[in-house]
């Protein structure tokens, strides 16, 4: 079972977040943040921490043939963000036709299901182009929304989409830990009660229905990996979770590791 916070921990790991964040942005002489919002609890979460630090928080909204339930969820975070903070501004670049065009004229392949899959990435990459845009003409950092499950433990991200980001407030956040903080801070309920989902294929199939294993499960299996557990104190569907995991892990190892340098040996570049 996933731990729960004492209410002086979640204000602890509050204030320790936004510290961290001012003290980087007031470092790096940037002028605030820029968060893409998705109507999804990880994003609302850091968007939340972001303006907590009373530096400027560009909330982005970048649809993509989005379905209506998820824009009306990053609506109505946006909406309410800008009510409790004064330095909140909020943008919508609507993304769909330069996906299109971009679908015409790059080659397609008869394997539907890679496709797919490709696109979805294409439109992470898309987004995060934009983000970085927004960055560039308003002087600021393009805050990441993975959290620690996703980001170091299954790899559940778009290499160069949503993990192209210049710091990262919530990837030593667990999922369960995620949706404490956000509803302590008041994150609204439509969000937290909403399936996890990327919103990279224009349906509402969920983060779980493409993993296999539910959030809760995937903390499990990370956490009993770390500890060494074995599989013969496992149930059948443990033992089916923790292979997931594993399986995931090992494959996108790609996305978090540095990338591969080939070094040349300083003997052959002598003269």
């Amino acid at each position: 079972m996933p731990k729960t916070f004492t209410v002086t921990q979640l204000q602890q790991i509050n204030t320790y977040i936004v510290t961290w964040l001012k003290n980087y942005a007031t470092n790096a002489k940037v002028n605030g943040f820029v968060v893409g919002i998705s109507g999804g609890i990880d994003s609302a979460l850091t968007s939340t921490l972001c303006a907590q630090t009373g530096l400027t928080t560009w909330c982005v909204e970048m649809p993509i043939h989005q379905v209506e339930s998820h824009v009306n969820r990053a609506n109505e975070h946006i909406d309410q963000l800008k009510k409790r903070f004064p330095n909140v501004k909020n943008t919508r670049v609507d993304v769909t036709p330069i996906f299109e065009s971009f679908k015409t004229e790059v080659p397609h392949t008869a394997n539907e299901p890679l496709l797919h899959l490709t696109f979805a990435n294409t439109r992470a990459r898309l987004r995060m182009t934009t983000l970085y845009y927004i960055a560039g003409i308003e002087g600021c950092l393009v805050a990441g929304t993975g959290n620690k499950v996703e980001d170091f433990g299954v790899g559940f991200f778009t290499k160069y989409g949503d993990g192209g980001v210049d710091i990262s407030p919530i990837a030593d956040l667990l999922k369960s830990e995620v949706r404490q903080l956000a509803a302590y801070l008041d994150v609204p309920k439509s969000i937290l009660d909403a399936k996890p989902t990327d919103g990279l294929f224009g349906d509402d199939r969920s983060d779980e229905d493409q993993l296999g294993a539910t959030y809760d499960e995937l903390e499990w299996a990370m956490q009993a990996l770390e500890n060494n557990v074995t599989s013969s104190q496992f149930t059948e569907r443990e033992l089916k979770v923790f292979e997931i995991f594993k399986r995931l892990n090992v494959n996108n190892q790609h996305k978090m590791q540095p990338i591969p340098v080939c070094l040349v040996p300083k003997s052959m570049k002598e003269i």
